[in-house]
């Protein structure tokens, strides 16, 4: 499925994040920024060890030796995946606040769609962040992440957006999601 918003196009698929060409990926991260499980271990793998070199580097030198809070966003190269670009954000572990777990990972996408716009990135792709191993319901997340989304491109001029679901299932959730905030808003599917 894929619209237009505000001479934006948001796109759902079902897919490898690690396959996508946009220009960057979103890895849902752990604050550690050395790899993990999930999506945050597959892009590791797949982009070579450069990435943790860089990643290291960024703790060290941006982030004083501390952990990438919830909601932040940090920007490396893609190394060996085919996207330019990696951007680092750690979404929210559920703990069942509905409301403090919505706000971070509101930022979450927010700040990396913000992180891309300022380095002149036009393209990006993202998995349902924190959903995984974070446990977030994906129900829940995938209306948090469509409108976090639509608010940002109908405010700006940014490109192209995808969300890159690992499954049929996840898929089926998000598009639901979108066909009800588009409803809100009398867009047309």
């Amino acid at each position: 499925m894929k619209i237009d918003i505000n001479g934006n196009s948001l796109e759902l698929m079902i897919g490898d994040i690690t396959k996508q060409s946009t220009e960057a990926i979103v890895n849902a991260a752990n604050g550690t920024l050395m790899g993990g499980g999930g999506v945050d271990g597959a892009i590791h793998q797949a982009a070579g060890s450069d990435l943790v070199e860089e990643c290291k580097k960024i703790r060290e030198e941006d982030l004083d030796g501390n952990y990438l809070r919830t909601g932040k966003a940090v920007i490396t190269k893609g190394y060996d995946l085919p996207a330019k670009f990696v951007i680092h954000t750690v979404g929210p572990v559920w703990d069942g606040n509905k409301q403090a777990a919505k706000e971070r990972l509101v930022n979450s996408y927010i700040n990396s769609l913000k992180l891309a716009k300022e380095n002149g990135i036009n393209s990006i792709s993202f998995p349902s962040i924190s959903t995984g191993v974070y446990r977030y319901p994906v129900q829940l997340a995938s209306i948090v992440a469509i409108n976090a989304i639509i608010n940002f491109l109908q405010n700006n001029t940014f490109g192209e957006v995808t969300m890159t679901l690992f499954s049929e299932k996840d898929y089926q959730v998000y598009e639901d999601a979108l066909k009800k905030a588009l409803d809100k808003l009398d867009y047309a599917v």
